[in-house]
């Protein structure tokens, strides 16, 4: 195991063993679901920066993946739209984890008479070598743990989630992000690489790897403020901003002109004709916002009509798209 995937695991070793708060802070507030109770020390064992769980996501009894199960608050969430024997499986390297979310099942299940322990399949494991079968999972998910991983080791992890999933399967993923230089020196700090700080990548990087492993649509679900790593407390020159973003991965064929990647973008058509079609599948109506692609706003702008608007990107989409 590399150094730095050690260092993490006795972090979270130790998190799991006595949870720790302010480990991370979760920008996402957490859903509030009827008949759904959280137990706190789920709450308290949030090691997340931002939410994996989309309702809309979780249609027809879903299988479910969740890499690096904290203390299981996203599996319990999980399994309340799929209620069925090892509908979710969990997955962590760290078995003490693993201990601590199994003792977490058992106090949910005394706050909530629909949930049962069997509804969750936990298993040790890698997430580079996912111990899963292929093409067997319809959502995957991780929350704040691929921004440990190196570019290589993202790589693959990447790729093992692509394997597992379904066709038309769903990645979901909530990672923090970085648009400026990250220092080196702060990169190679395995200790703020394990705390989902340093190993932060700009958003541009971050969304060419999913795509880059064949996902043929990504969807930014949001974009966050997060934390500051400044000169008087850490190792940079600089103050950097760091965000947190929510991001779904769709395990649909790859387009001839390349992902669809949605980024909040809308096209605004307000011309005097009863609508108006790129020939391209694209139909706008008057005044009525479609949500587009940003292959797709790019392609409209170039037209260069006046009576197309394309706004910039919100960082935000939430479906209705155009492709």
């Amino acid at each position: 195991m590399s150094s730095y995937l050690e260092t993490t695991k006795n972090v979270y070793k130790k998190a799991a063993e006595s949870p720790d708060v302010g480990l991370c802070c979760t920008t996402t507030p957490v859903w509030q679901l009827p008949g759904l109770s959280i137990p706190k020390v789920m709450l308290d064992m949030n090691y997340g920066c931002g939410s994996t769980v989309h309702p809309r996501d979780l249609v027809n009894d879903p299988t479910v993946l969740y890499v690096g199960v904290g203390g299981g608050m996203e599996l319990l969430q999980f399994s309340y739209f799929s209620r069925k024997q090892g509908g979710v499986v969990g997955l962590d390297v760290v078995p003490e984890m693993l201990a601590a979310s199994e003792r977490n099942f058992k106090e949910a299940e005394q706050q909530n008479d629909w949930f049962s322990s069997d509804f969750i399949d936990l298993r040790e494991g890698d997430a580079l070598n996912l111990p899963v079968e292929d093409s067997s999972i319809d959502v995957a998910a991780q929350n704040c743990l691929f921004n440990i991983f190196t570019t290589e080791d993202l790589k693959i992890a990447l790729a093992e989630m692509y394997r597992v999933l379904k066709p038309n399967g769903r990645l979901v993923l909530s990672d923090p992000i970085c648009d400026q230089a990250m220092p080196e020196e702060l990169k190679n700090d395995e200790e703020l690489r394990a705390l989902c700080l340093s190993g932060a990548l700009p958003l541009s990087e971050y969304i060419k790897l999913i795509t880059d492993a064949g996902f043929g649509t990504v969807e930014i679900r949001a974009k966050r403020p997060y934390r500051i790593l400044d000169p008087k407390h850490y190792n940079t020159s600089q103050r950097i901003f760091i965000e947190s973003v929510e991001v779904c991965a769709i395990k649909d064929p790859m387009p001839s002109d390349g992902p669809c990647v949605f980024t909040g973008k809308a096209a605004i058509y307000f011309g005097d004709e009863e609508y108006f079609d790129d020939k391209k599948g694209h139909v706008l109506m008057p005044n009525q916002p479609l949500a587009v692609c940003d292959k797709t706003a790019k392609a409209l702008a170039d037209l260069k009509r006046e009576d197309i608007y394309i706004s910039e990107s919100t960082y935000f989409y939430d479906g209705g798209g155009c492709c």
